[in-house]
């Protein structure tokens, strides 16, 4: 057991290394004899400074804000002194010190973990998974910037925090638009934090999870997805200008196909290959998840596909599809939904579900072998969609039930009569 400690703190300067008098301003530790001195990068006019207070002297605005600070270092220095103490470690001068300037554990920041986070990643995330994790980056920091703080250690991080972080995101109305966010997104900026400073737990950065209580909570939105006359709507309609009868075909394909838009623009030949049917197949590798899947081409995306086969772009860039921005693509889908007559919100994603829903389990393709061909890690992603699809026949089951009560009803009124 360690014997008791005398410990001391002054405030000292170097009047020999004065310059332009003015001298550097030191804290001394002191324990059992022993000093340790931490330069304070402050300096004070030799004049002005109380060498028996160990202070500055007079009431002028630089000597009251030196002092201040001096009491800010002292409250400090004792802090660290006192958990010294308490975790029963060995208390010395250089222990004073090392707790003091953060020496003897280096802490890491928030944004200092949100940075590797997001370095460390960039190879192994998608561009777009990365982008969102940039965006919550930007919340972070919008966060930190309303609480008046530059940053926040890891140890510092709470629940509460937490909270906090959650009211901030759902009452945050964004610069170029003025809707909020919907619940499930403020979800997906804490999921993310949440991961982030689990990285840090699996690294040591911390002790704890300050998150473990934190219960998200989504709300179960309907997959939309194109009925098989909305899609055959799309399919016979032609367009004279160019960029709508491609922004149409890609469409088509995924909806054939279940490809995500990043998926559809990387193909090229490689991916096409005769299956054990010894049909053609599309074997590629799904950017988001790096998953396998192998996709038997239906007829149409094989014409699809031999349409583009000659097309400048796609020989110039050795895809099987001219490429084009997600942006822009779904921003021509608006206008071929608005041309089909087609009232739901058409973004490319619905092309995907659409080929979960319309084309596979509407016409009896069993769900495991949708969820190999979607890709999906887990068979209760897709379950999603069967959920819909009983939804689907429910909902026609109630109207044939109309009908027949309707006919019943008919048949009684005209026996009556």
């Amino acid at each position: 057991m360690q014997s008791q400690t005398t410990f001391r703190l002054s405030f000292w300067v170097s009047a020999s290394r004065k310059i332009n008098n003015e001298v550097s301003v030191y804290a001394r530790i002191t324990v059992n004899g022993k000093r340790a001195n931490i330069s304070l990068q402050r300096k004070v006019i030799v004049s002005e400074w109380d060498s028996s207070k160990g202070r500055a002297r007079g009431n002028k605005q630089e000597s009251r804000l030196l002092n201040r600070y001096l009491d800010q270092v002292k409250n400090r220095i004792y802090e660290a002194h006192d958990e010294l103490v308490k975790e029963k470690a060995f208390i010395c001068a250089q222990s004073i010190k090392a707790r003091f300037l953060g020496e003897d554990n280096e802490e890491y920041s928030l944004l200092t973990l949100v940075d590797y986070h997001n370095t460390q990643m960039s190879e192994s995330l998608s561009y777009g998974t990365l982008k969102n994790y940039f965006t919550t980056q930007k919340y972070i920091k919008l966060f930190l910037t309303k609480k008046k703080i530059q940053d926040i250690y890891l140890t510092q991080l709470t629940f509460r925090f937490l909270v906090d972080f959650e009211k901030f995101l759902r009452s945050y109305v964004p610069e170029d638009h003025q809707k909020k966010m919907e619940n499930n997104t403020v979800m997906k900026h804490i999921q993310r934090l949440r991961k982030m400073v689990t990285l840090a737990y699996k690294m040591e950065w911390i002790d704890r999870d300050p998150f473990i209580k934190f219960k998200p909570t989504y709300i179960k939105n309907e997959r939309e997805f194109l009925s098989e006359d909305e899609l055959q709507t799309i399919i016979k309609k032609e367009f004279e200008i160019e960029r709508l009868e491609l922004v149409k075909d890609l469409f088509v394909f995924s909806c054939y196909t279940g490809l995500s838009y990043i998926d559809v623009m990387n193909l090229n030949k490689d991916n096409i290959t005769f299956g054990i049917d010894g049909g053609k197949w599309i074997i590629t590798n799904r950017q988001k998840t790096h998953n396998k899947v192998k996709i038997p081409l239906l007829p149409i995306a094989e014409e699809l596909i031999e349409k583009y086969k000659s097309h400048i772009k796609t020989r110039k860039i050795e895809t099987l599809f001219p490429n084009i921005s997600n942006q822009k693509l779904n921003s021509y889908l608006k206008e071929i939904a608005d041309l089909c007559k087609i009232k739901k919100n058409l973004t490319f994603h619905i092309a995907r579900h659409t080929f979960a829903t319309t084309i596979t389990l509407s016409n009896g393709v069993p769900i495991e072998t949708v969820s190999k061909l979607l890709g999906h890690t887990k068979i209760a992603t897709t379950q999603i969609y069967a959920r819909v699809i009983e939804r689907k026949v429910s909902e026609d089951i109630n109207t044939l039930k109309i009908k027949m009560i309707n006919k019943n009803n008919q048949k009684i009124h005209s026996k009556s009569k």
